[in-house]
């Protein structure tokens, strides 16, 4: 077996080539060939010749062949067109399969170049096709994923629309998607009726239009495609419960939240000099009870003799504190310190206020004395005790889980927070026979009857969820009786993120739009 059949076996397209030399260059590998045809047909009239002008020669390069990449020498003619009526005098050989025009790789490459780009995109696919050895820039990925053409639209008899945030809180557009076929069929710039209402009038035939709660998206399907039905999205319909009911449980969670525990009294704090002092106390008197005399509790302690003797003489350690607020130094607060722990015990924390109600009453001193006062009351005081309370969002999460997936510890919960509040036990079971209508799909059913009795509800907030379920009756009767819903949607705007991450927001929505639609 020759190289050449080898290579034809391994490259079916150079089956149409005549290998000429195959020679290693560095790391690649170099084939160098020409064309088996005697002529070739013209792109323009496709008339055949074979009337050679002139040739030269093109440098193309092709998959790579064990981690080496492989360049085609390949040696090109081209031919004289004698059609008259072609407006080309002279034309290049084209290789079917392998070579394009201007093309300086085949066909095979460029498809491979192409899937790369659509799949990571410019940086992170010149990675790739780095370690594949068929290196190329990011720069020319981007442009060959602007360059692929619009996959066709098709038939479409079930459409999907959602909006995805191209800057999230300023702008957004809106994605379409076949869902029966769980495709995208189309990006637009913007999230407006208008937009949607101009694409179903291009594309006719749209029967049925899944959308969420938006207000645009169903004056654009009323405008576009007045026949279609549209279905209000399940998972939408149970957001807006969900929200629904947190507002609720927000407003209800004051009902169960038990009053404060009575807070400790603040009690004048004591200075350095104080404890101190009642530590000395304690150590004398734990010596004289063990029958030590006064010159061997001095050499115990490393005390004065007097301050051992004053000690000695105490019989209580109040005997040695002062009644100033340091503990016995005199301060320019004594006298005044009683006054400021009841003022902090009812409430008044202010240092600044408390320096101006003691130059009231007479008192000439710093406010950074009474600041480091208050400072020492604040180490002092005691917080305020509150028994664990559910917050909102736990409690939502409680009412809207179904009841067999709930924990024993949170039905316990649940019970707890149902015997204190009666209009908590009204939502939920609201909410338990709306979510079972909604998973069941029985909206012909029990729809009408369900917004009946929450209007007549005394919870607000369901009553105007189900005001906002009247003004749009038919696409959410249509929501919870047919099977179509918004899931694919919902899918692909996530896969939509994952796209703008890896295109770390620096391309524009044209490119966006590309591998939204081609890479799926």
């Amino acid at each position: 077996m020759t190289v050449a059949d080898l290579l034809a076996i391994l490259f079916p397209q150079f089956a149409l080539l005549h290998v000429e030399l195959v020679r290693p260059a560095g790391g690649s590998v170099r084939v160098h060939a020409r064309g088996r045809a005697p002529g070739a047909a013209c792109p323009g009239c496709e008339g055949w010749s074979e009337r050679v002008h002139s040739g030269y020669q093109r440098r193309i390069s092709d998959s790579s062949v064990s981690g080496q990449e492989l360049v085609l020498q390949l040696r090109v003619r081209r031919f004289f067109c004698d059609i008259a009526e072609c407006g080309r005098r002279t034309f290049a050989e084209q290789v079917p399969g392998l070579t394009f025009r201007y093309g300086r790789c085949t066909v095979g490459l460029r498809k491979v170049r192409e899937a790369v780009a659509l799949a990571l995109g410019g940086r992170a696919g010149a990675r790739l096709a780095e370690h594949l050895a068929v290196g190329i820039g990011r720069d020319v990925l981007i442009r060959l994923v602007r360059a692929l053409p619009d996959p066709p639209v098709g038939p479409v008899r079930v459409l999907g629309v959602d909006d995805f945030a191209l800057r999230k809180g300023h702008n957004y557009g809106t994605v379409l998607i076949d869902i029966e076929g769980r495709r995208p069929v189309d990006v637009l710039p913007e999230r407006s009726a208008d937009a949607l209402a101009a694409w179903l009038t291009e594309h006719p035939g749209v029967e049925v239009v899944c959308r969420d709660r938006a207000r645009c998206y169903a004056e654009g399907a009323d405008r576009g495609a007045g026949t279609a039905t549209q279905v209000a999205d399940r998972f939408h319909l149970w957001q807006n419960l969900g929200a629904a009911a947190e507002r609720l449980v927000a407003r209800l969670r004051t009902q169960w939240i038990p009053p404060l525990l009575e807070k400790e009294k603040t009690v004048l704090p004591e200075g350095q000099l104080a404890q101190r002092t009642r530590e000395r106390h304690a150590a004398v008197h734990a010596l004289m009870d063990k029958g030590m005399g006064h010159s061997q509790i001095v050499a115990e302690l490393g005390l004065d003799d007097k301050t051992v003797r004053k000690f000695m003489r105490a019989v209580t350690v109040d005997e040695l504190i002062g009644a100033g607020p340091t503990g016995g130094r005199q301060t320019s607060l004594d006298g005044h310190a009683a006054y400021l722990t009841a003022r902090f015990n009812e409430g008044c924390h202010s240092a600044l206020r408390l320096h101006k109600e003691l130059a009231q009453r007479g008192l000439t001193v710093s406010e950074r004395t009474v600041r480091r006062f208050v400072h020492r009351l604040r180490h002092n005081a005691a917080p305020a005790v509150r028994p664990p309370v559910a917050k909102v969002r736990e409690v939502t999460r409680l009412i809207l889980t179904h009841p067999d997936n709930r924990p024993e510890a949170d039905q316990v919960l649940l019970k707890e927070l149902l015997g204190r509040c009666s209009e908590l036990h009204e939502a939920c079971d609201l909410i338990a026979r709306f979510a079972s209508m909604l998973v069941n799909r029985r909206g012909s059913e029990e729809l009408e009857r369900w917004t009946s009795d929450a209007e007549a509800s005394r919870l607000p907030e369901l009553r105007g969820f189900a005001t906002g379920l009247r003004k749009d009756w038919d696409a959410v009767m249509a929501g919870l009786t047919l099977r179509w819903n918004s899931g694919p949607v919902e899918g692909h705007v996530n896969r939509i993120k994952m796209l703008k991450r890896q295109m770390f927001g620096r391309a524009k929505l044209d490119l966006l739009r590309k591998r939204v639609l081609l890479s799926f």
